[in-house]
């Protein structure tokens, strides 16, 4: 199959190019980039007045499966991931049974293979069953496919174990990815502790339960030697943190999620448990360190942590409903409308913290239009401003709490090796 993308606005910040090109795209890969190509033996893509940059890569979701189907399996999930200019997406280990074998990642990958519309990249478990009681068997976890090991919803609470969970992780070259959570601390809080969760009547999770654990993995790491990668930062301490080890020569990269860059504490009022995630949405002063830190590169990507629920399961009190959002088809805007267009963030900067910085992260050879590559592609259009709807969502669950939100930045075409699966904002 050839494609012929034409005139549109190249981004890739990998290659450094940043201009108006034409790509080549042939038997999946990319063929050639250049100018005034023609073809006509092609499916040809105008993107004249369009962004063409990497497939995003996203290096945190859920997608339920196997055991929770009800709320996403790898069929809807990875379409929604594709309607959102995702190509590639890592999946969570918080299944049931969890993904702590060489037999359910197999079932993960297998099953992307056969129903799955981008490219899928299990996440194996830091400890089995994440039961934080005993490793997991890392070397097989690898070996079957894994590209990273977490805990993710739960953190590892015994520092010894965490430390033999770097060590054992350095032996495979594998990457560690931490839930910083003091869950004695958070002491079953249920949103930001703050002036907010003071008026709702809500038990609060002090902040210092994210940043306690952000500094004993720093220290780890620091101890170890050994790389960690903190899950989704949520507060200004913690941004200060990783700042300062940075500065020190620790091995740490980080993720931050849109949603804590572009909603307070607030958006949880009157008991919007649309609004509900774990870590909680903080504070105004948070949410300018969060943007601080993407600008100074203290914080390297940006993940969606797409967290599907069933509607039975927000539409409850808020203190027993669950955590989460989902995050795929509004991650793109969210950045595109508060990070690039007040300035905060370049195009170049945003692709490589969605697409460069993820897949270097978790070691998988995407992320970079160049001759060659596979050519997952997204084209975009920063200047269509767009009402989120979530009832049109290709999740099976809408949970999110951006309805009715207006954003810049719409999906045009998503392209997954050399096949559109996206075109003109229709899912194929």
């Amino acid at each position: 199959m050839r494609i012929l993308i034409k005139n549109g606005h190249l981004v890739d910040a990998k290659t450094g190019r940043n201009g108006i090109f034409d790509i080549l795209v042939r038997n999946g890969k990319i063929a050639d980039i250049g100018n005034d190509f023609e073809d006509t033996n092609c499916d040809l893509v105008d993107a004249s007045g369009l962004y063409v940059i990497p497939g995003l890569v996203d290096a945190h979701c859920h997608l339920r499966d196997p055991g929770f189907e009800y709320k996403e399996d790898i069929e809807s999930g990875t379409r929604s991931a594709a309607k959102g200019g995702f190509t590639s997406i890592a999946c969570m280990p918080n299944t049931n049974p969890a993904a702590d074998s060489e037999a359910l990642i197999k079932y993960i990958i297998n099953k992307a293979r056969s129903d799955g519309f981008v490219n899928v990249y299990p996440i194996g478990t830091i400890t089995k069953g994440q039961k934080g009681e005993e490793l997991a068997e890392i070397g097989e976890l690898k070996f079957a496919g894994a590209v990273a090991i977490s805990d993710d919803g739960k953190p590892v609470k015994s520092s010894s174990l965490m430390k033999k969970a770097l060590q054992y992780a350095s032996m495979f070259d594998i990457t560690v990815i931490s839930h910083c959570e003091d869950v004695d601390l958070a002491d079953e809080g249920v949103m930001n502790e703050g002036y907010q969760s003071t008026i709702m009547g809500l038990k609060g999770i002090p902040a210092a339960a994210e940043e306690t654990m952000v500094a004993r993995d720093l220290i780890l790491a620091e101890y170890t030697k050994v790389p960690v990668h903190i899950a989704h930062v949520s507060t200004a301490v913690s941004v200060e943190l990783i700042r300062n080890a940075k500065k020190r020569g620790v091995k740490v990269t980080c993720e931050t999620c849109p949603h804590y860059f572009s909603l307070t504490e607030e958006a949880c009022a009157d008991f919007n448990t649309l609004a509900k995630v774990n870590p909680p949405l903080r504070t105004d002063a948070d949410v300018e360190a969060i943007k601080e830190g993407l600008k100074d590169d203290t914080i390297d990507i940006i993940a969606t942590d797409h967290a599907p629920h069933h509607k039975d399961e927000k539409n409850v009190e808020f203190a027993i409903a669950a955590n989460g959002m989902v995050g795929f088809e509004t991650a793109l805007p969210l950045a595109v409308t508060h990070l690039v267009r007040p300035g905060i963030l370049s195009m170049d900067r945003l692709v490589q913290k969605m697409c460069v910085n993820p897949s270097e992260i978790l070691s998988i050879s995407k992320g970079v239009l160049d001759v060659g590559r596979t050519a997952d592609i997204t084209i975009i259009d920063l200047d269509e401003e767009a009402i989120i709807e979530i009832d049109k969502f290709s999740s099976k669950s809408k949970n999110s709490p951006f309805n009715g939100h207006r954003l810049f930045g719409t999906v045009n075409y998503t392209i997954v090796d050399g096949k559109i699966v996206v075109r003109e904002k229709v899912l194929l």
